[in-house]
């Protein structure tokens, strides 16, 4: 056990440790959705200030999208031979400073850059940071992985409020955005001491990213759909309201705060649901919901109703790939390629899902484009059987 001597797990100086390892981890995960939900909600800002159309803004989305995917390999490498604290203090530095730069762009050739380093620090974050809960799970010797995902919602939360509350007070993006860094900065750098050590790395550490096979591959299809409609969510619902309704600044950050408010209920609520429901209808009924929501705020020209649809589709969303994580890992003693190879097509569909939402939307409008969301997550309730619990691990 990585977190605490055998023996001394639950005395009072371990406890405490582990204490503060959790908090630290908390307040991580949930700065990393602070800063998320606030770039969410200014991007109609920098679209409109840049003039930028939606081909051109889902291209500009696509540069933090190959930033991460190159960061998130490099920071496993890195995880494993530095350690998740080392890792996460140096991902989190350059999350936490760069978006300031993305504000002051004057034009799209100097945003690309800035998005690029934007999605390096994103990627590089999320792999550590997750690496991080691992430990302290493990070391706590009970699930709280779930309480780290509900933390990274209610930042990106409260995120979409103060950018909607910056916004509507016409604070420029650049201010807004470096202001939140640097705060965010000064709170989490004296907590990096409080998380804990891995033990030395061993040789055979198996792969960082693997690709799905047998069982795995409808696993690894939910996770992509899934995430790929967090992602679009988060980088399209404001611009839907603000460039589709005509809704006003602070309105329009509104769709973005009811689908975080609704993740945050939804994951704290989930665990319940799924011990008295089951994994896989707790899936199919979170995809019929969400697939539903979709339509509403595809569909329905009112912003009313756009809102609400949103926060429906944060209700789908919210459980889901956790539990599929928990399918992927099933029985299995060492469950890290299987949760490495459902995981990264996950994170390829977040990262992708807005700029295929702004091609398609150069062709047939933001709107119908938004219809792509409730049919891939008709597919996902279809594919609800395969996250059952399976008596053994067959790859």
């Amino acid at each position: 056990m990585s977190g605490a001597p055998p023996g001394e797990a639950w005395s009072t100086g371990a406890v405490s440790r582990l204490g503060r390892a959790r908090t630290a981890v908390v307040v991580v995960f949930a700065t990393n959705g602070i800063i998320f939900g606030n770039w969410a909600v200014r991007i109609p800002a920098v679209k409109a200030e840049l003039g930028l159309s939606n081909a051109s803004l889902g291209l500009a989305l696509l540069v933090p999208a190959v930033g991460a995917l190159i960061s998130m390999p490099l920071t496993g490498a890195l995880s494993a031979h530095v350690g998740s604290r080392a890792a996460t203090a140096a991902t989190g530095l350059i999350f936490l400073l760069v978006p300031g730069l993305l504000g002051l762009a004057p034009s799209l050739p100097w945003l690309v850059p800035a998005l690029f380093l934007f999605g390096l620090g994103f990627g590089g974050l999320d792999v550590a940071m997750n690496a991080q809960a691992v430990e302290v799970e493990r070391a706590m010797g009970r699930p709280v992985m779930s309480s780290f995902h509900a933390a990274f919602s209610a930042g990106a939360l409260i995120g979409s409020l103060t950018g909607a509350l910056a916004a509507t007070a016409g604070i420029s993006v650049a201010v807004h955005l470096a202001t939140t860094g640097l705060v965010l900065l000064a709170i989490c750098l004296p907590l990096i001491p409080w998380m804990l050590r891995e033990p030395p790395a061993a040789e055979d550490r198996g792969p960082l990213f693997a690709l799905p096979t047998g069982r795995l591959v409808p696993l690894a299809a939910i996770a992509l759909v899934v995430l790929l409609a967090e992602g679009a969510v988060a980088d399209w619902s404001a611009v839907h309201l603000r460039q589709t309704l005509g809704a006003a600044p602070g309105t329009a950050g509104l769709a973005f705060t009811g689908f975080s408010l609704t993740m945050v209920l939804g994951r704290l609520a989930g665990d319940r649901v799924v011990a008295a429901r089951g994994r896989a209808w707790t899936v199919r009924w979170s995809a019929v919901i969400g697939a539903t929501g979709g339509l509403l705020a595809a569909l329905v020209p009112s912003i009313g109703a756009v809102v609400v649809g949103f926060a429906a589709l944060g209700v789908g969303l919210a459980c889901v790939v956790p539990l599929v994580f928990i399918a992927a890992a099933g029985d299995d003693p060492e469950p890290g390629p299987a949760l490495a190879a459902v995981s990264t097509p996950g994170y390829v569909g977040f990262l992708i899902g807005p700029p295929a939402i702004g091609a398609l939307a150069e062709v047939v409008g933001l709107g119908p484009a938004l219809l792509l969301l409730p049919v891939l997550l008709a597919g996902v309730a279809a594919l609800a059987g395969r996250t059952a619990p399976a008596p053994m691990i067959s790859t």
